[in-house]
């Protein structure tokens, strides 16, 4: 059974504020914050190794056997508030719903910190300096401290996409290049090419 990657219910979001809440109790924002993070570790691992991934959902796994085995895997390399966690879901078999949960509890702490995850694809390594252009330009636009992570998309020309939770922002040259020829194509587009022709043999200037 592979692991279940969905939209957050309402079940997810009742483990999310349970943990937050513990986490609170425990540490304040800063525990708050570890979990979140060890909580992505967990699922990223999930995510890219597929023997662990199946480990966690598999129904055919002893539930007291997986318990041990969470304990050998993670004790030591997680907070104890995480690992008990993941025992309670194993307990309750709702480990399958890892990904479901920690993407229930971002959303809680985002809510709770006036935060925005944005994902940022640029064609080359983002700089110190475009980053912070753009969480300035987030900041104003809506009003949230952004947690930006980028990454590097080679096919890309140039520009830059932001992800938003479900909305794309595309400013990368190949979508303009593309809007362009559309435009040039469209109603309108006879003539417009017609001027840039008289501009380019220098009639226009």
């Amino acid at each position: 059974m592979p692991m279940i990657d969905s939209q957050p219910d309402a079940l997810a979001r009742l483990y999310a504020r349970s943990l937050f809440e513990l986490a609170n109790e425990k540490g304040g924002r800063a525990a708050i914050e570890e979990t979140g993070a060890e909580l992505g570790e967990v699922v990223e691992l999930a995510r890219h190794d597929k023997r662990f991934g199946e480990f966690l959902s598999s129904r055919i796994v002893p539930t007291d056997k997986r318990d041990a085995s969470l304990t050998r895997i993670f004790q030591g390399r997680i907070s104890d508030l995480t690992l008990r966690f993941l025992q309670v879901l194993n307990e309750k078999d709702r480990l399958s719903h890892l990904s479901v949960i920690a993407a229930a509890y971002d959303e809680q702490v985002q809510e709770q910190f006036g935060l925005v995850e944005v994902d940022v694809y640029t064609a080359a390594p983002i700089d110190a300096d475009l980053r912070e252009r753009v969480a300035a330009a987030l900041r104003k636009a809506m009003g949230k401290e952004p947690v930006i992570h980028s990454y590097t998309d080679e096919a890309m020309l140039g520009g830059l996409k932001l992800q938003i939770g479900d909305q794309l922002i595309d400013a990368s040259i190949a979508t303009r290049l593309r809007r362009m020829r559309e435009r040039l194509n469209g109603p309108g587009g006879a003539q417009m090419r017609a001027r840039m022709n008289e501009i380019i043999e220098g009639k226009g200037v």
